[in-house]
C-alpha cells in the first residue's frame, strides 16, 4: 500500500468513525450494496431523529388544531409548524435516497 492510499483509507475511516480494518471489512462486504454498515447505521440514526422530530411536530400541530377549533381563528404558529413538517419530510426523503439511490 502506498502512503497516499494509506492516508486515503485513514481519512475515510475517520470520516465514518471506524478503524481502517473495520472500513476494509465493511467495504468488502458491501461491494454489491454500495454502502458500508457504518454508513447505513448513520442513515438509520438520522431516520430515528426524524421520527422523534415528527412526533414533536405532531404534538404541536394537535395543540394548534385544538386552539384553532376553540377560538375559530387560525393560529400564528400554523405556518411555522407546516414548514417544520416540510423540512422534516425533505430530511426523510434525502436519507432514504442516500440509503437506496435506485
Amino acid at each position: 500500500m502506498t502512503p497516499e492510499e494509506e492516508a486515503q483509507l485513514l481519512r475515510l475511516a475517520l470520516a465514518q468513525g471506524v478503524t481502517v480494518p473495520r472500513l476494509l471489512v465493511e467495504s468488502a462486504l458491501a461491494a454489491e450494496v454500495g454502502e458500508t454498515v457504518t454508513e447505513r447505521r448513520t442513515l438509520a440514526v438520522e431516520l430515528f431523529r426524524c421520527i422523534r422530530l415528527l412526533a414533536a411536530i405532531s404534538n404541536n400541530v394537535n395543540q394548534i388544531a385544538r386552539a384553532t377549533n376553540a377560538t375559530g381563528e387560525a393560529q400564528a404558529e400554523t405556518a411555522a409548524a407546516l414548514l417544520a413538517v416540510r423540512r422534516t419530510a425533505e430530511r426523510v426523503k434525502a436519507t432514504l435516497e442516500a440509503m437506496d439511490p435506485a
